[in-house]
């Protein structure tokens, strides 16, 4: 009691203030604390058994762990299959699954935050995580428009506006969302309208901006598409199967059924299985190739004369190996040395994008995403690794793949005003003429 009146005699804006707060978190007869524990999410109900009656009839004789595996593979092959009909419909139906992936994985995690809070009745909280979501993908695919398709951007009027003050309408959009949460605020809810908008965030953060990445990566030619995502897609496998069939050890508690015999026996057969499908896949132009934008035909085009990463080259056998398989040499290509550094990861620290997940879903006391595919869960629970494998690939190749591209630096040059563009035609001319290299290429 002295102490309060001793801060009230030094502060008495600050008590007075406290008051205010401690009237405002009493709502018939409501203490802050019990407020605060209002807010602690009910556990969500289980989905019901979502596998196929025909399925169901055909497994009927069999235990629930053979039922499931069982399923799990078929439907594994089924997504197999469309995952091979869609590399065969080109890198434009690629990209647009993807953003159907972002759409679709967004709306289980904000679905499961609005059946978390539904009691609430929280005001504009879809509206606005929609909204946001809108934003967000304006700002980082408007870029990537202007990159990819310079020309047709430069030929129409409001394409080049949109272009040109690009970031100031990204930002003007999304300073009308934060003004709109704002003036959605409610008394009683300001916790928990705080919670959503945190929520909504690290989803976009997570979803979209990971699957921009994907795009990113996909641009650089198919195979940085194609064989990170098949690299965990065989981990996933093959760590079930090693799992199922030799698993003993756990080896983490968030995901009870993961054993370390499925671990390290799927990390061997990633490693090998990503050898071979590089191997196959740096052999033909439409997987090596960037994926780049025809003007004259309005379409996408992959042709290209393949880097050396993409040349057969022959590589010396250490010693010790010789003396086991007899070869002294090995013809390989540079790109497969890189798919081991890929399937290493996918292997080791692409699970971990798993367990967060499976540390999120136990947070809620749910199961799966969703029930969207029998047996495997919501489309989220399929990506969960592959998001953050697309975050490594797109940091991969900028370190250690990507250089300059001469492509997008004369767009740039062309932006420029006449005269900036001579005074850099001068600069460069006299910098090839001191080499003696625009000689040279005159004479070429």
């Amino acid at each position: 009691m002295t102490e309060l009146r001793q801060r009230a005699a030094r502060e008495p804006d600050a008590l007075l203030e406290d008051k205010e707060l401690e009237s405002e978190a009493k709502v018939d007869g409501e203490t802050a604390s019990d407020s605060e524990s209002r807010v602690e999410p009910a556990p969500l109900p289980t989905s019901a058994d979502d596998t196929p009656e025909v399925l169901n009839r055909a497994l009927s004789n069999l235990s629930s762990r053979w039922k499931n595996w069982w399923v799990r593979g078929i439907l594994t092959l089924a997504m197999i299959a469309f995952f091979f009909i869609i590399i065969y419909l080109g890198p434009m139906v690629l990209m647009m699954i993807v953003m159907c992936v972002q759409i679709k994985c967004f709306h289980e995690i904000i679905t499961i935050g609005y059946n978390v809070y539904h009691s609430y009745d929280l005001p504009w909280f879809r509206t606005l995580s929609w909204y946001f979501l809108l934003c967000v993908n304006y700002f980082f695919y408007g870029e990537t428009v202007t990159d990819y398709f310079f020309t047709l951007v430069q030929r129409e009027e409001p394409l080049r506006i949109l272009s040109k003050y690009h970031r100031f309408i990204s930002f003007t959009l999304y300073l009308t969302g934060f003004c709109m949460f704002v003036l959605s605020l409610v008394k009683k809810h300001y916790r928990l309208q705080f919670y959503m908008f945190g929520w909504t965030h690290v989803t976009l953060l997570i979803v979209v901006t990971q699957s921009h990445l994907v795009i990113h990566n996909l641009f650089e030619g198919m195979i940085w598409f194609i064989v990170p995502i098949s690299c965990v897609i065989c981990n996933d496998i093959m760590a079930y199967m090693f799992g199922f069939f030799f698993g003993r050890t756990p080896l983490i508690k968030l995901s009870p059924k993961k054993t370390w015999e499925g671990f390290i026996g799927g990390f061997f057969a990633t490693v090998v299985f990503g050898l071979l499908l590089s191997y196959v896949m740096s052999g033909y132009r439409y997987f090596v190739c960037p994926v780049e934008y025809n003007n004259d035909t309005n379409s996408f085009t992959v042709d290209c004369q393949p880097s050396d990463l993409f040349r057969l080259q022959e590589y010396n056998i250490p010693g010790v190996i010789q003396s086991v398989i007899g070869w002294k040499t090995v013809w390989m290509y540079p790109f497969q040395s890189h798919s081991v550094a890929l399937s290493t990861f996918a292997s080791l620290i692409g699970p971990f994008g798993g367990f967060f997940a499976s540390g999120f879903k136990r947070a809620f006391k749910i199961k799966d995403f969703a029930n969207t595919i029998p047996g495997h869960g919501g489309i989220m629970d399929r990506f969960d690794c592959q998001y953050l494998m697309a975050t490594f690939v797109n940091v991969y190749i900028a370190s250690f793949i990507r250089g300059p591209n001469p492509s997008k630096l004369i767009q740039q040059f062309l932006t420029l005003r006449p005269e900036q563009q001579l005074h850099i035609f001068n600069t460069l001319k006299s910098h090839l003429t001191d080499k003696g290299m625009l000689t040279a290429a005159a004479d070429e």
